[in-house]
């Protein structure tokens, strides 16, 4: 994360960027749909890069000996794409003939960022916001503890200087209409999603609910999504910001933001989303994602046969149903499994390890990521909370990326006796035998390594109570 001064260091950098490209204004063939990607890759942890749009790989772009790549496509059409070096991702717009270059750190891969030649100067732009996003990210728990006055004056202050050099920008950089489409979402939807996040967060933080000190017109807000369009469907910010507002909308009427089960929740979700999208192609993507994530945390199998029963009903995308079949069936397999799949893992002297050769009592199993140290070392520090009060159990710690030599140096503030630290070696691998995906993913085991719940949360409410109980039946 930007230090301010490294961070005023980047603005000043990127600021004569954009000016420099703007008078770079040329006239093209308009039969010619023709660009150009290229790009330096530092410390690639693969040797390709993944050039995809929607989710789909178009081009599979191979890094030279000198972690370079460069594609000539003889037609693009204008758009967002993005761009792949497992496990990370972003965004990039190209128009009509650009010709870009991206220079990246992967092991600090957003914040490190920097593009040049024709159209970089709107993707700099976006990833500026990008950036100056994860800032507001470090201290918004803090800020989820303020008054509702205070919170909404700091929340409309951030959001109107973040404004103003949004407008400053389009002005200077003239973009079209489509880039500001994604340029707008990701501005608004970054601050829609605080206020959506904010009531529920204070209760939980601070044990006080001001629902009813809301003003009435608090979620207004929600009046200006186009929750609709096409060119959304995809893109993050948008997708992220639909999951907390459903998750806020189905407790906003609850007394004590968690009386109803996570299957009613998910079915009022489907509801929800069958009243608010009419696009036939959004409504099933948005389905798609409720549907996917609810079979990860609700393993009821009469309440998973009843939600999808109503999930078929909503969904007509078929060829999505034989997706979350295998989901469901998949999940199953694991949560039924007699031990974990084995996967490469390495240990602090970065030697190969088994997991199961590391289980020698009853055992609450986390993963986490270097690009979201929030959560990392939150997850850790619970850890270490957790094993104070229960000296009988162990936990291991996962690292999904980064290099042996980040990782030991961040772990090394996260110490217990039954704190194990271990990192993946080939998260794909993870990924597909242990159904990794999201970073809120922990597992309980017993003592011999049997699985008994494969997906829970560290910081949930409950977790010493699921815990307690199993090291009794241990």
């Amino acid at each position: 994360m930007f230090t301010p001064l490294q961070y005023k260091h980047y603005l000043l950098f990127i600021l004569p960027v954009l000016m420099v490209f703007t008078s770079c204004k040329k006239k093209f063939n308009e039969a010619d749909f023709s660009a150009y990607f290229q790009g330096e890759v530092q410390n690639p942890s693969a040797p390709y890069v993944l050039f995809c749009k929607d989710g789909v790989i178009l081009d599979t772009i191979p890094l030279d000996k000198n972690n370079r790549f460069a594609h000539k496509f003889d037609t693009l059409t204008p758009g967002m794409y993005t761009y792949r070096i497992n496990p990370e991702f972003q965004y990039i717009y190209f128009d009509k003939n650009d010709s870009i270059t991206v220079r990246l750190n992967s092991r600090d891969f957003d914040h490190s960022i920097i593009y040049s030649g024709r159209g970089a100067e709107k993707n700099n732009f976006l990833m500026n916001l990008t950036v100056r996003n994860l800032v507001d990210d470090n201290s918004r728990y803090e800020t989820y503890d303020l008054p509702v006055a205070t919170f909404i004056r700091k929340l409309d202050s951030t959001q109107a200087a973040r404004t103003t050099y949004y407008l400053k920008s389009k002005a200077i950089i003239d973009w079209n209409d489509e880039f500001d489409l994604y340029a707008k979402t990701k501005l608004d939807l970054h601050f829609f999603s605080q206020k959506e996040v904010y009531p529920i967060a204070h209760y939980i933080r601070t044990g006080e609910d001001i629902r009813s000190q809301l003003p009435a017109d608090y979620y207004n807000f929600r009046k200006k999504i186009d929750y609709n369009n096409e060119k959304l469907m995809s893109y993050s910010s948008f997708t992220k910001y639909l999951a907390i507002m459903l998750n806020s909308t189905v407790k906003e009427s609850e007394l004590d933001f968690d009386s109803k089960s996570k299957f009613d929740k998910n079915i009022e979700k489907l509801n929800i989303v069958d009243t608010l999208i009419t696009n036939r192609k959004v409504k099933n993507a948005i389905l798609d994602n409720i549907a996917f994530v609810y079979l990860l945390e609700d393993q009821n199998l009469t309440n998973n046969d009843k939600f999808l029963e109503r999930y078929f009903q909503l969904s007509t995308d078929s060829a999505q149903h034989k997706e979350i079949r295998s989901i469901q069936n998949t999940v199953q397999n694991l949560k039924y499994e007699n031990r974990l799949p084995e996967v490469p893992l390495v240990d602090t002297e970065e030697r190969s390890i088994k997991i199961n050769n590391l289980i020698k009592a009853p055992t609450l199993m986390f993963v986490w990521t270097k690009n979201s140290l929030g959560h990392a070392g939150g997850a850790n520090y619970r850890a270490i909370e957790l094993l104070e009060k229960n000296p009988n159990m162990q936990v291991i710690s996962v690292c999904i990326d980064g290099d042996q030599e980040e990782w030991l140096k961040f772990i090394a503030d996260f110490k217990h006796k039954n704190l194990i630290h271990v990192r993946s070696v080939d998260f794909n691998q993870m990924k597909d035998k242990w159904i990794i995906t999201k970073i809120q993913r922990s597992m309980v085991l017993d003592a011999k390594g049997n699985i008994i719940n494969p997906f829970v949360n560290i910081f949930d409410r409950d977790i010493e109570n699921i815990l307690n109980n199993k090291e009794q039946s241990n």
